[in-house]
């Protein structure tokens, strides 16, 4: 048995993404009840050398946007990353989320054999197959990002779970 990488992907971006709202929603309540600036977590960082909350979902977005567009031979859509609140960030997640949800299995027909390259002409470049790119690369890196996300909120205080993160499956 096969699994298409379109099965391997979208899916998963998805519920990623559905957790990734209700965590920021689940902060924004915290903010609210305990009387914080918002700012104080939307810009937490881990270590000071790290992205703060904001943009950690920012990047998260990214890659669940530029993974399938890529595995489906489009060219990536641009998106300001000006998404600073709460709200902006999860109607950002909610924008890529019915982005993701409009690729199609038959976009990622041969996706596995397709060649990807990132950085493209940059010291940075890097070639992969779309099946490489998308689990050694694409899949890593979104991981990343939302597991970063979920990791500030709970060091922050915010009361949430593998549940939470997890998302609905």
């Amino acid at each position: 048995m096969t699994t298409s990488l379109y099965d391997t992907s979208i899916p998963v971006f998805k519920q990623m993404l559905g957790g990734l709202g209700v965590v920021l929603a689940k902060a924004e309540a915290h903010a609210v009840e305990k009387k914080i600036d918002p700012e104080a977590l939307l810009q937490a960082r881990l270590f000071p050398d790290m992205f703060p909350l904001v943009r950690q979902v920012q990047i998260a977005c990214d890659f669940a946007r530029s993974v399938p567009t890529r595995l489906a031979g489009a060219e990536v859509p641009a998106y300001d990353d000006k998404a600073q609140t709460f709200e902006e960030l999860r109607a950002l997640i909610a924008k890529t989320t019915a982005y993701v949800d409009s690729f199609t299995p038959a976009q990622f027909e041969g996706s596995a054999q397709r060649e990807i390259i990132t950085r493209k002409g940059t010291p940075k470049e890097r070639r992969f197959s779309g099946q490489s790119y998308l689990l050694s690369y694409g899949l890593p890196q979104f991981f990343f990002h939302v597991t970063t996300a979920y990791a500030l909120l709970r060091h922050n205080g915010i009361e949430i779970g593998k549940r939470d993160y997890m998302g609905a499956y």
